[in-house]
């Protein structure tokens, strides 16, 4: 397997590649071999992959891309390792390892160009590719070459010739681009390439390597279990001198009564001691992290003994101030300092000399152990200096009772005499005379700003008695929601008064008593002839539906400024509604020249006088006679109008106009026909339901009583004769307690429903016994 950042490439003993994600999702397959894979290889941007298998196959092919290269060794390649850059056009070079190493590059001709870089000491066992050097192990050791020179700048010899190379296979690890560490069998050697002096070249690579063995001692602490044992502790010592001393040189000592271990080296004596927590931190706040030790701290106060969770915040406090993380460091204040208000007010001061209130601001206490008044009005000062917007937030957030509010809004107003017209000011100066209830002065600046608050304002605390002489202001600001906030009030502010306050602004007035009048017909009946010339100056669409709803606006007065301002439609239904219909068809005719109004006003005053008149004024005007031929044949007879027609006028559509009366004709026909079959077809239906009806019987038992007597009808005793009559609307009767009639028919009708109405069920149905 190799691992890439993004992904990890799997080889398997039956040949094939698997690319998986880091969940060991597979995203990709690949079937190299029918044998096993012994070596995967990635560039560094993983879009390259070399493969090479037990018989001998060799692939480098890219991920993303068509590009690939084949080749089938006579012997098994155990290695294989790409370019770290084979990405780049120049750098199209991998090698493979059998029993010799080859290198592979493209030409020019891209054409894979092979070159042996060694042979002759066994199998190649490992290879490690970065950056331009190359290292590669075989049976008698490791070597590294350059391949920009391609000299090989070193040879590390195999420590033990016993161990075989593989059973104890050689693992190889660049820690950079020029450390390399080798394991092999029981030692690890760290090599350094260097850059060799010129001085030093003569036929000599221009690199070296050189191998570091001495380590700083360690001890380590080994705890036994019956079954094995496990390292609890493993510290490298820093002693004078370690790099000459050998193992002899070291010893140990344990004290077990302290629990101390006493290390001995030739110029030091080490002690060595269990670490506790306060240790830990210790240790933590020395590398200044800061935020590990406090959340140590807070899991381990109660066995902490050297430290305090709030002296480790408050170094912490003072650290992140030191480099800059003022935001941060306010946020930390609120966890560290708590409730404790004499650090707060410490805090805030030393915010204040290395000018950062306005980190802290958001941070401070406002609701439990809320600090002294002073210190929220030196932040608030501080905002109003340099900062209008932060500091009209301040106070939208800030409960009133943390500071002198009198303090504050003084302030406010000193600000305003340098700067009169800034609005955020003036808003924030309405809210502190809200939270200080002087309500009458926050409406003022409210109005003067037209903020959309000042509805909420009146209706929160009942305002409106400052407001009555302010109604213009409202109305300029938002009529709809003026309006609608003085309708709903009018127990406080009455119709009058706002009337008389818009005396001066007649347009606003008219808007007002329009609303007024949509919502109640009555209420302002007093200010009908007001609104009659309101309507015409600002809002004529209006005038003709106020006219036609309002019972209480003078007609005479309303005749007089329509016909003075020629409102044409407006004086014809003012001239119909007060009788004059004739002058009103007349100006119809005249003004408005529109023989469909016309009609249709002749149509809704149904007068058989007006269609007269209409036909006179129409009768030396075809357009007028073809419009009257086509509409008025269902309201007057056609023919009155066709006879006055003058010999000879050429009159438009006349045909059409024709035999549209024609038509009209055969559907009223049509039309009276059809409902006299139904009348007919009902009178029918309903008859021999009636008939089927009279035919029923009738039940009469022992709980049916007279009518008239009120006893029952049948005798107890049932030999008795009895003659009974009984109605077809279900009354019953004894006969001789039936009235003789006066007439000479036979036929009788019941008393009772005949009082009512006569009808067909009252006729006699007799039984007789």
């Amino acid at each position: 397997m190799t691992v890439h950042e993004k992904f990890l490439a799997l080889g398997t003993h039956y040949g094939k590649v698997y690319l998986l994600d880091v969940q060991g999702n597979i995203t990709q397959q690949f079937d190299v071999s029918p044998v096993k894979i012994n070596q995967i290889s990635l560039d560094e941007s993983g879009e390259h992959m070399g493969v090479c298998s037990e018989d001998g196959k060799v692939q480098v092919f890219g991920l993303y891309t068509g590009e690939e290269f084949h080749e089938t060794f006579d012997c098994p390649i155990k290695i294989v390792a790409v370019h770290p850059q084979f990405v780049r056009s120049h750098n199209k070079q991998f090698v493979t390892g059998g029993n010799k190493l080859l290198l592979y590059e493209k030409t020019w001709m891209n054409r894979w160009k092979p070159s042996i870089l060694h042979e002759g000491e066994g199998n190649i066992r490992n290879v490690k590719w970065r950056g331009n050097l190359i290292a590669w192990a075989n049976n008698m050791g490791v070597k590294i070459l350059d391949v920009i020179t391609k000299q090989r700048i070193t040879n590390v010899p195999r420590d033990d010739i016993s161990l075989r190379p593989d059973m104890y296979p050689c693992s190889l690890c660049w820690k950079d681009n020029l450390t390399l560490i080798i394991g092999w069998g029981n030692s690890v050697k760290i090599c350094f390439v260097k850059e060799r002096h010129a001085s030093e070249m003569r036929d000599l690579p221009s690199r070296y390597v050189e191998i570091e063995y001495c380590a700083r001692p360690r001890l380590d602490i080994i705890q036994p279990f019956p079954e094995s044992c496990e390292e609890i502790s493993s510290d490298a010592l820093t002693v004078r001198g370690f790099q000459e001393n050998e193992c002899r040189d070291y010893r140990l000592e344990y004290s077990e009564g302290e629990s101390l271990f006493y290390i001995i080296s030739p110029r030091d004596v080490v002690v060595a001691k269990e670490r506790d927590q306060d240790d830990h931190i210790e240790w933590l706040l020395e590398k200044k992290k800061y935020e590990e030790a406090l959340m140590a701290a807070e899991i381990s106060q109660k066995t902490m003994k050297k430290h305090k969770i709030q002296d480790i915040g408050l170094a912490y406090i003072e650290h992140l101030m030191k480099i800059g993380e003022y935001d941060l460091a306010a946020r930390k204040c609120q966890k560290i300092l708590g409730k404790n208000t004499d650090l707060w007010e410490f805090e805030v001061h030393r915010f204040k000399e290395i000018g950062q209130l306005k980190a802290i601001s958001r941070y401070l206490p406002r609701h439990d152990s809320i600090l002294k008044p002073f210190i929220y009005e030196m932040v608030l000062h501080e905002f109003l200096e340099s900062d209008y917007e932060g500091f009209a937030t301040l106070i939208r957030e800030w409960p009133g009772n943390l500071y002198n509010n009198t303090i504050i809004v003084q302030a406010v107003v000193d600000r305003l005499k340098k700067d009169p017209q800034n609005r955020t000011l003036l808003k924030t100066l309405a809210e502190l005379y809200t939270y200080d209830q002087r309500y009458g002065k926050a409406l003022e600046i409210y109005l003067t700003l037209r903020h959309k608050d000042v509805f909420q304002l009146i209706h929160k605390h009942n305002l409106f008695s400052s407001i009555r002489d302010k109604i213009v202001l409202l109305m300029e600001f938002d009529s709809e929601k003026a309006v609608d906030m003085l309708l709903d009030n009018e127990d406080k502010i009455s119709i009058n008064r706002v009337v008389e306050e818009l005396t001066n602004r007649p347009e606003l007035q008219h808007v007002y008593l329009h609303k007024l009048f949509k919502r109640d017909h009555h209420k302002g009946q007093k200010f009908h002839e007001k609104q009659i010339s309101l309507y015409a100056e600002y809002d004529r669409p209006n005038l003709l539906p106020f006219l036609r709803d309002s019972t209480h606006c003078p007609l005479e007065k309303a005749l007089e400024i329509c016909q003075q301002r020629n409102f044409v439609e407006e004086t014809v239904y003012l001239l119909s509604r007060m009788g004059n219909s004739r002058s009103a068809l007349k100006m119809i005719m005249e003004e408005l020249n529109d023989v469909d109004k016309a009609i249709e006003f002749a149509k809704e005053q149904d007068d058989a006088e007006l269609w007269e008149d209409l036909i006179l004024y129409s009768i030396d005007k075809p357009p007028f006679i073809t419009g009257l031929l086509n509409n008025i044949g269902t309201h007057v007879d056609p023919i009155l109008l066709i006879h006055r027609i003058k010999e000879g006028m050429e009159i438009p559509n006349l045909r059409d106009s024709l035999v549209k009366i024609l038509q009209d004709y055969n559907l009223q026909i049509m039309l009276r026909e059809g409902c006299k079959k139904i009348l007919v077809a009902d009178s029918l239906s309903l008859l021999k339901k009636m008939h089927r009806t009279q035919k029923r019987g009738v039940l009469v038992d022992e709980e049916s009583i007279c009518e008239a007597c009120l006893s029952t009808i049948l005798p107890t005793n049932a030999s008795e004769a009895i003659r009974v009559t009984v109605f077809h609307c279900r009354h019953m009767f004894h006969k001789e307690c039936i009235p003789e009639p006066n007439t000479i028919s036979t036929v009788k009708f019941c008393n009772i429903c005949s009082a009512k109405h006569r009808g067909p069920g009252s006729a006699i149905l007799e039984m007789k016994k």
